[in-house]
């Protein structure tokens, strides 16, 4: 009984931690950027989503990204994105760890990568449409999207091309072995 309490204890510090550094990521890693109707920001809060999503899986992936930068929005300014945030990073964190949980090679991360990208300029575009009330006007956010997944693709499939090989880092979530 012991066991199972400490590991639904390691499992919540785990999620904090996951939530935590993507917000801190979000928050002290960006650039607002002067185009879009709202100016538009590139953070680098999707390197410890996509890194917690590939080496936890989905479930990790999907509190981390979309409680992270939620939370980001709530105290950043960003009010009115946060539930479209919520909705849409989390399912950005949730996709990226179900594919990775299947398939653990560098085509699979880079596949994940890509489906997160195409659910973020999807997911992000509709916010705007709806926010905006404007079909056309989304259409400027999608270059600041593109590079800001790329960007962090760029960092993180390194990165998790060293952690993979140490099974000690994700054994324990999910029931991997």
């Amino acid at each position: 009984m012991k066991q199972q309490s400490f590991s639904q204890t390691k499992q919540l510090v785990y999620a904090a931690l996951g939530i935590a550094l993507v917000f801190i990521c979000t928050v002290f890693v960006n650039v607002r950027l002067p185009i879009a109707a709202n100016g538009g920001l590139i953070h680098l809060g999707n390197v410890p989503l996509f890194i917690i999503a590939i080496l936890y899986g989905r479930r990790f992936g999907a509190l981390a990204g979309g409680i992270g930068m939620a939370l980001f929005d709530v105290v950043g300014g960003w009010f009115l994105w946060a539930p479209f945030t919520l909705a849409i990073v989390g399912l950005m964190g949730y996709t990226v760890g179900a594919i990775c949980e299947k398939h653990r090679t560098l085509t699979a991360y880079v596949l994940a990568l890509a489906a997160a990208c195409f659910i973020k300029v999807v997911g992000y575009y509709g916010a705007e449409w709806i926010i905006y009330g404007n079909w056309l006007a989304p259409m400027a956010s999608i270059p600041g999207n593109l590079v800001q997944i790329g960007v962090a693709a760029v960092v993180v499939l390194p990165i998790v091309a060293k952690l993979r090989k140490h099974v000690a880092v994700y054994s324990w979530a999910g029931g991997r072995k």
